[in-house]
């Protein structure tokens, strides 16, 4: 099976990306790596910015369906948030420049990327607020604001996978994800 050349472009710059970030790589970097004229990667793409643009959106396309899948095995509400945060946390390390999207790179150098980061985390408010739906009507949860919990759980996964995705500092994902799910499900304990 034969990869077409702006799939190769695509896979040396992710991998390129991912190593030296979006500043410190250039057109000229992705096309010698991928050992074609700059002219062919202007061709398929307008910019270094629009081929980091595809990057992401592919990074984004691979953790939805890993998400999904990982989801659509489980039955319980509890399980499926756990699959979630698991499959969340899993995959962002290899999707180092989907996680790289912050706030700076998208206002500083790529504005549209904003749309992305915000739909990215719409999707996932949405997920967290079905599995929440889901187990307050079979009575499994007691969650009152839903929206507002949902939220509570993104915010404590970015605590959580910063340190441990851009520092590399060692994280037991299972401990860490089962700690926090014991204390979304039970509250603090005082025992």
């Amino acid at each position: 099976m034969k990869i077409n050349k702006r799939e190769i472009i695509l896979q040396i710059a992710r991998k390129l990306f991912a190593r030296y970030g979006l500043k410190k790589t250039s057109v000229d970097d992705i096309a010698a790596e991928a050992k074609i004229g700059k002219t062919t990667i202007y061709y398929y793409f307008k910019s270094k910015q629009d081929i980091f643009k595809a990057v992401v959106d592919r990074e984004l396309a691979i953790l939805k369906n890993a998400i999904n899948e990982a989801i659509s095995k489980e039955d319980s509400p509890q399980e499926k948030l756990r699959a979630f945060i698991l499959t969340r946390i899993s995959h962002l390390r290899k999707l180092v420049n989907l996680y790289r999207v912050t706030k700076d790179i998208v206002t500083e150098l790529l504005p549209d990327l904003e749309k992305i980061r915000e739909s990215h985390f719409m999707e996932e408010m949405n997920i967290i607020m079905e599995i929440l739906s889901e187990g307050v009507n079979k009575g499994t949860f007691k969650a009152k604001r839903i929206g507002l919990t949902a939220l509570a759980i993104i915010s404590a996964l970015k605590g959580l996978e910063y340190p441990w995705v851009l520092d590399g500092k060692p994280l037991d994902i299972k401990k860490s994800v089962d700690t926090l799910l014991h204390i979304l499900f039970k509250g603090i304990e005082t025992k």
